[in-house]
Parts: C-alpha cells; sequence; structure tokens
C-alpha cells in the first residue's frame, strides 16, 4: 500500500508539471505582443511601429522578442504530454520556435535607421529561415489544437466540459490557419493595395491573434479554465 502511494504523489508530481508547462506556454504566448506593444510605447514612441512582431528583433524590444521566444522553446522541448505525438510536436515547435528567434527577417526598411539598435542587414538565408521556421511552428500550433488537444484517454460518452473544450480548440486552430494564409496573402499583395492597409499593421494583427488562440487553447489545457468536475465519491469519508 505505501508503494502505492508513492507511486501515485509521483504520478500526482508529474500531471502538475504537465499543467505548469502548458500554462507557461501559454502565458507567454498570449502575452508576448503586448509585451512588445509596452516597450514600443516606452522606449521607441517616435519610431515607426513595426510592421510584424518578427521585427521588433530590431527595436529595443527586441531582447523581449527573443528571450520569449527562447523562453517558450525551453518549456518545450521539457513538455512530453500523453502520447508520442505530443511529445514530438512539442520538439518540432521547440525547435523551430527557437530557428525564429536565431535568424531574424529581413529589417525591410520599415522604420528609420536611426531607430534601429541593429545596423541594416539583408539576408536572404536568414529571412527564408525566419519565415519558414514561423510557419511551421505556427502549423505545429494549429496541430496541437486541432488533433492534439481534442483527443481523449476517456473511454465512453465525452464528458460535457470536454466537448466545451474541443470546440474552442478547434476554433483557436482554425484560427491559426486562417491567420497563417492571410499573412500568406499579405505577402503576395501588389506595393499598391499593401500601401491601403500597412497603417494598419495586418501582419502585426494576425500574428496577435494567432498568438493569443494558440496561448488560449494552452490555457485551458492546462485546467486554467473549464476544468472536469471533480469525481463524487459515495465512499464515507473516513473520522481521525
Amino acid at each position: 500500500m505505501a508503494t502505492s502511494d508513492k507511486a501515485n504523489d509521483h504520478n500526482q508530481g508529474l500531471v502538475i508539471s504537465y499543467l505548469t508547462l502548458r500554462k507557461a506556454v501559454g502565458v507567454l504566448g498570449m502575452a508576448l505582443p503586448f509585451m512588445l506593444i509596452l516597450g514600443y510605447l516606452f522606449f521607441e514612441g517616435s519610431c515607426t511601429f513595426p510592421p510584424s512582431i518578427s521585427h521588433f528583433y530590431y527595436t529595443d524590444s527586441g531582447n523581449i522578442f527573443v528571450g520569449t521566444l527562447c523562453a517558450v522553446s525551453l518549456f518545450l522541448f521539457s513538455y512530453n504530454g500523453h502520447d508520442k505525438g505530443d511529445k514530438v510536436a512539442a520538439k518540432v515547435a521547440g525547435l523551430f520556435a527557437l530557428l525564429v528567434a536565431m535568424f531574424p527577417t529581413d529589417f525591410g526598411g520599415f522604420a528609420e535607421m536611426q531607430c534601429s539598435r541593429i545596423i541594416d542587414g539583408e539576408n536572404p538565408v536568414s529571412n527564408v529561415i525566419h519565415y519558414l521556421s514561423a510557419t511551421i511552428l505556427f502549423s505545429t500550433f494549429a496541430f496541437f489544437s486541432l488533433v492534439q488537444f481534442t483527443k481523449t484517454n476517456k473511454p465512453g460518452r465525452i464528458e460535457m466540459a470536454k466537448r466545451t473544450r474541443n470546440k474552442i480548440y478547434k476554433l483557436c486552430g482554425w484560427l491559426i490557419v486562417i491567420c497563417i494564409t492571410g499573412i500568406a496573402v499579405i505577402s503576395f499583395l501588389p506595393a499598391g493595395i499593401y500601401s491601403k492597409i500597412k497603417p494598419l499593421k495586418p501582419t502585426f494583427v494576425l500574428e496577435t491573434i494567432a498568438l493569443l488562440a494558440f496561448g488560449f487553447s494552452w490555457l485551458i489545457k492546462g485546467e486554467t479554465f473549464f476544468r472536469d468536475k471533480p469525481p463524487v465519491s459515495n465512499t464515507p469519508t473516513e473520522q481521525a
């Protein structure tokens, strides 16, 4: 009996660890765009607002961008989930989050050079790696929401709370897919059309929506919201 209790305590510790990692990933994902906005307001007020989250690499908030991605990458590498799909997807996402941080996008002349903390450098190899890695990263986030998070290991009828969570997971997953598609479409728009929507920062907005959807789904998976109701025990409470 004592051995069984120790095993249960160990397993419970692992569950708490998974939940904590999920919450940490969710919070960091949702917080990133808002931390960058605050950094812009405090340190970059006289400069042009970057067109995308990736372009914050060149601002004084660049350390926030890189540091947050590295933290997310570390948490994802540490996360093994409940099955092989969880484990593999987390490692893939962790790798490409790190690559997004390490290989910046081209400066692209988005702002005056005096507002950049780094000398303008156009590196086509780095640019390709960045956008390919970002696409795979967001695609993996969508895979988590649409496939991994909707699974259940409980046979029989799915509980109401789980059905609600699955609807939210699917909504978040499809939002990420739509945002990825929208960003791709924007990148191919003719210059004349893009110049009309450029002041709205469409890429930044779509990236923010995708990160909010990603983060919210991970918070739910971490049992921050919409938890299962605890099982009702018919066993009389033991008196001390």
